[in-house]
C-alpha cells in the first residue's frame, strides 16, 4: 500500500479546500472552530450548499446522487472539512439510513427519501436504544403489530440524538414474538408528526440538550413504511451499524483537535516554560499523536481493501474502539493543560455571539462540557466492551 497521496489526490484536496474556504459562512466557521453551539439552520444551510455542488453525500454511488469518489477521496474530503472548521455532516440520514434504503428499501422509498436526505429536507434520528436495551439491542421491547394496511407501534426509545429537530425516525420494533430475539425484529420509517409520537428532552451532565426520549403510543403508519422484509431488521441494523462504527472514529476531527491541543499547550506555561516543552506533557501528546497516526493507517488499509471490493471487517470494530478512546484522551489532555480554568463552565459561553466575561482564556470555556460529553463515545454505537467481545469471538475464537 502506497501511503503517499498521488498528484491527482493532492489536486483534489486543494480543490476541496478552495471551495470550502469560498463557500463556508464565516459565522459557521467561527462557531465550529471555537466549539460554539450550531443552530439547526446552520447545519441545513451547509448540507444544502454541499448538495448543490454535488458533494452532499460523499459515500453514495452516483446513481443515488453521490459524487462517485474513491475511498481515498472520501477520506481526504473528511480531513479537509475538519481542517477548515466546517460542520461535520450529520450521519443519521447520510451514513446510516441512507445506505440501508439503497440496499434494502423499495424503489418508492429510494425515490422519495434519498433526494430529501441529500438536501436535509428530512432531518433523521435513530430509534434503536431503549431503557434496558442498549448494547444488548436484541432484547428491545418496542413492538409493531400489523392491523389491516397499517402497522401500530408501541414502545419507548432513549438517547435519541437531536430528535428535537427531527421530522422522521428509523425505528427497530419487534414484529414476531415467537422467533428468537434477533429474528423477530423489523425496521420502520416513522413520521414524527404522527399522533402518538412524543419527544422528551434528556439534559446531559454537560448541561446540553442533545439527546431525548421518544415514546410511541398506538402510532399508526402505512404498511409500506417497513424497510425490506418483516423480521429482517436485525440484519439491516448490523449493516447500518457497520457504517456508523467506521464513522465514529472521526480521524479528521481528531487531527484538528490535536492541533488545538498543541496550540493550548504552547500557550499555557509552567514556571514560565510552555507546557508543550515540559517533558511529561510533551510525552503524553507525542504518545497520543502516535496512536492517532496508527489509527489513520488502519483506516487507510481498510480504504485500500474497500477499493478492491472488500467489505469492512474487524477494522470497523477496531476503528470504533481506538477512535473513541483517542477522542476522550484529547479532551482529558486539554483539561489538564488549562488546569483550574477548565473546571467552571457557563453554558451561555457556548452560545454564538456571547460576549460575557470569560473565566480564564477564551479556549477554556468549552473544555469541561466537551470532556463530560465525550464520556459517551466509548458507549454509543455499541460499547467498546461489546466491540472487544465481537473481535475476540470472530477473530480469536474465544
Amino acid at each position: 500500500m502506497d501511503l503517499n497521496y498521488t498528484a491527482e489526490e493532492q489536486a483534489f484536496a486543494a480543490e476541496v479546500r478552495a471551495w470550502v474556504r469560498a463557500n463556508l459562512p464565516a459565522e459557521t466557521r467561527h462557531a465550529v472552530e471555537h466549539h460554539k453551539r450550531l443552530r439547526k439552520e446552520q447545519y441545513v444551510d451547509w448540507q444544502r450548499r454541499l448538495a448543490d455542488h454535488g458533494w452532499g453525500a460523499p459515500s453514495w454511488p452516483t446513481q443515488f446522487g453521490g459524487p462517485g469518489w474513491t475511498p481515498v477521496q472520501k477520506h481526504i474530503f473528511d480531513e479537509v472539512l475538519s481542517e477548515e472548521h466546517a460542520p461535520q455532516p450529520l450521519p443519521f440520514g447520510l451514513n446510516m439510513i441512507g445506505p440501508v434504503i439503497m440496499a434494502f428499501g423499495s424503489k418508492a422509498q429510494q425515490d422519495h427519501y434519498l433526494p430529501r436526505i441529500l438536501t436535509q429536507e428530512d432531518w433523521w434520528c435513530q430509534g434503536f436504544s431503549e431503557p434496558g436495551s442498549g448494547s444488548d439491542l436484541a432484547s428491545l421491547r418496542s413492538k409493531a403489530v400489523l392491523d389491516g394496511d397499517q402497522w401500530v407501534i408501541n414502545g419507548q426509545k432513549t438517547w435519541t440524538t437531536l430528535a428535537q429537530h427531527a421530522n422522521i425516525i428509523f425505528v427497530l420494533a419487534r414484529t414476531d414474538f415467537q422467533a428468537k430475539p434477533q429474528k423477530g425484529i423489523s425496521m420502520f420509517l416513522v413520521d414524527m408528526a404522527l399522533p402518538g409520537v412524543t419527544v422528551r428532552p434528556i439534559i446531559t451532565v454537560d448541561g446540553e440538550h442533545e439527546v431525548n426520549e421518544v415514546f410511541f403510543d398506538d402510532v399508526r403508519i402505512p404498511k409500506d413504511c417497513i424497510v425490506g422484509e418483516p423480521g429482517q431488521g436485525w440484519t439491516y441494523a448490523k449493516f447500518l451499524l457497520s457504517h456508523e462504527r467506521t464513522g465514529i472514529a472521526r480521524i479528521g476531527r481528531s487531527k484538528a483537535e490535536l492541533r488545538r491541543l498543541k496550540h493550548i499547550a504552547a500557550t499555557e506555561t509552567v514556571d514560565g516554560v510552555p507546557l508543550i516543552d515540559t517533558s511529561g506533557f510533551r510525552e503524553k501528546v507525542a504518545g497520543l499523536e502516535i496512536e492517532l497516526m496508527a489509527l489513520e493507517l488502519t483506516n487507510l488499509r481498510m480504504l485500500a481493501a474497500e477499493k478492491h471490493g472488500q467489505a469492512p471487517g474487524a477494522e470497523a470494530n477496531m476503528l470504533k474502539i481506538k477512535g473513541s478512546e483517542i477522542q476522550q484522551t484529547l479532551t482529558e489532555l486539554m483539561m489538564e493543560a488549562v488546569g483550574p480554568y477548565a473546571l467552571p463552565f457557563d453554558p451561555q459561553a457556548r452560545e454564538q455571539g456571547w460576549n460575557g466575561e470569560p473565566i480564564g482564556p477564551d479556549y477554556a470555556a468549552p473544555l469541561a462540557p466537551d470532556y463530560f460529553n465525550y464520556r459517551k463515545v466509548t458507549i454509543y454505537g455499541g460499547s467498546n466492551e461489546i466491540q472487544r467481545n465481537i473481535l475476540a469471538k470472530a477473530h480469536l475464537g474465544l
